[in-house]
């Protein structure tokens, strides 16, 4: 059985918890120095929404880095540069970790192994360990500041899929610059465990080509049964979400979507159906070719 905290109501539909937060929390800003070359053009994501950033910590690690919220208890963002000789080095190391909390982060504000237990959600990574070239780097990405809840029936599965179509589109283009994150959107948010850690709607992962020059972000429901996902562009994803997962980019690079691996699934398709029916109500008040999506 899962276990949730109650349900917050929601005012908006970017981490609109974060934005209510925010009156009672002193802000911490992160700085993106520390690491900057996991970025595409040596610049980390940034956030778009300044209301994201209160209680933010810029977490470096050897092969990746994370935004850290201390009021969502997760990362906002988790950023790679992955290259043919780390995907082939990873390809032959065992894959082995154990889950533990990020000791750089105060208690109270991180996540702790038993927010996850009985909760009925995977401990779902962000760049995975699967992308890690050796022990010590994979080790590193069980740390649960790397980790937010997911469902099962999407983390081992279209997920899954997804982490390695990305690793196999690395080693036929030579390097690939990958973003990945959670979005928070509907009439309600739900949270697990004592330390309240919120539980996404969807999860994303933007990527980007630079021998190709080009752009795409994956989107998946986060849903227990039949999770479906979406190709949507970088500029939708800020829109959306209110992060640039890569800022030094031109604009013009972000408003397509690139022709990735692993094309969409049924529930955008159903849900996209019904809309043309009786579309739900937030569906309606805006551009409504974006929010099925997410």
């Amino acid at each position: 059985m899962s276990r949730h905290c109650p349900a917050f109501r929601m005012t908006r539909y970017v981490l609109p918890l974060l934005v209510w937060l925010v009156t009672l929390c002193p802000p911490h800003a992160a700085h993106a120095e520390g690491c900057a070359e996991l970025g595409a053009g040596q610049q980390l994501p940034t956030l778009d929404n300044a209301k994201l950033s209160p209680r933010t910590q810029l977490l470096c690690n050897a092969r990746y880095a994370v935004l850290y919220s201390g009021l969502a208890h997760e990362p906002l963002w988790s950023a790679e540069h992955l290259d043919t000789a780390m995907i082939r080095a990873a390809m032959s190391t065992p894959r082995r970790g154990d889950f533990h909390p990020d000791p750089r982060i105060a208690p109270g504000e991180r996540a702790e192994l038993e927010d996850y237990v009985r909760s009925g959600f995977d401990r779902g990574h962000m760049s995975p360990s699967g992308d890690m070239p050796d022990e010590q780097t994979q080790e590193e990405t069980f740390l649960l500041s790397n980790i937010v809840p997911q469902r099962a029936a999407l983390n081992r599965g279209r997920w899954e899929e997804i982490e390695s179509a990305v690793r196999r589109l690395t080693l036929r283009e030579g390097e690939l610059y990958v973003v990945t994150g959670p979005a928070f959107h509907g009439a309600t948010l739900s949270a697990i465990g004592t330390d309240r850690v919120l539980v996404p709607t969807s999860t994303w992962k933007a990527i980007y080509d630079p021998r190709r020059e080009q752009t795409g972000v994956y989107v998946c429901h986060n849903v227990a049964r039949a999770p479906g996902c979406s190709h949507v562009s970088v500029a939708e994803l800020t829109h959306v979400t209110g992060i640039d997962p890569f800022p030094a980019l031109p604009a013009r690079l972000k408003q397509t979507c690139m022709a990735l691996p692993l094309g969409t699934t049924g529930t955008t398709r159903a849900r996209t159906h019904t809309r043309t029916h009786r579309a739900p109500r937030y569906h309606r008040r805006r551009s409504r070719h974006i929010y099925y999506r997410w």
